[in-house]
Order: C-alpha cells, then structure tokens, then sequence
C-alpha cells in the first residue's frame, strides 16, 4: 500500500491509440491527478462511480485535478467504454495488474477499487483502497478532500 505523504510509485502504461504513445506517472510533474483504479469497465459500480466523476468534471478541473482511470481492461474496451459515456479523462490498461498491485490494490479476484490524490511535486496526498468492491467514493468526497487539503 502507498501511503499518504509518500512519493507515488512510477509507472508507464500505453495510452488507448494505435500511435503507440504511452503514459508516464514521472512525465505529469507539474499536475495534480486522481488515479482511479476501478475493476472493469461496463459494470455497473464502476460506471455509476465514473459518471459521477464526469458529471463532476468541472469542479475537479477548478481544484487543477486532472483524473486518470486504470483498470486490467484492454484499450479496446476502454475506448468503447469511454465514447458510450463520454468520459473526459484518459483511461488505461493495467492488464497484468503490475501497476495496482504497486499501489497496494491488487485483489485476489484481480483489482480493488482505489483512488490515490497525487500532487505536483509527484507524492501521494490522499490515498484510499476499499475493502468491498461494491462501495466507492463519490465524487462529492473526493472534492471535499481535495478542497480540504488546500493545495
């Protein structure tokens, strides 16, 4: 598990194109973003959970909070998942788990349902892993920390 003050744990997951781009956690310095791992796409918790997010989209960007989704789908899924639902923000594919299980949210039934606040100098400032797959954290809470923490 990562904890909260700690430097976030670095990692590089391809980005959901056929350019071959990827997406380095040390190449966002500079910007706060909330990783949110979710186990799948298309299921009905982890989708109430990311609309929520979308619906509260601009009062994260008025925190200066970008949001990033992993989860172990492939691009494929995720690229149908987000135009279904017109998400914002990037979603990427942490298909053998290596990444969750960095950040202490890997599960024995694959992956827990995590959100870790990383802040622009790259350290962890919020971190939560739920024990039960079916609870999330809302939208609301997650704004309420943010805010709270006065960055």
């Amino acid at each position: 598990m990562v904890n909260v003050n700690e430097a976030a744990p670095d990692f590089a997951l391809p980005l959901p194109s056929d350019t071959g781009e990827t997406f380095r956690l040390s190449e966002q310095r500079g910007k706060k973003l909330l990783l949110v791992f979710y186990p799948g796409d298309n299921t009905p918790v982890c989708t109430r959970q990311l609309c929520d997010y979308r619906d509260g989209m601009e009062a994260f960007e008025g925190l200066g909070v970008d949001l990033v989704g992993i989860s172990p789908d492939s691009a494929e899924s995720h690229a149908s998942f987000r135009a279904k639902y017109a998400f914002p923000f990037t979603l990427l594919s942490d298909a053998d788990l290596e990444v969750a299980e960095r950040y202490g949210c890997k599960g024995a039934f694959g992956m827990k349902r995590a959100v870790f606040l990383v802040d622009a100098s790259g350290r962890v400032r919020y971190a939560h892993v739920e024990a039960l797959a079916l609870f999330r954290r809302s939208a609301t809470e997650l704004l309420d920390v943010i805010g709270s923490l006065g960055e």
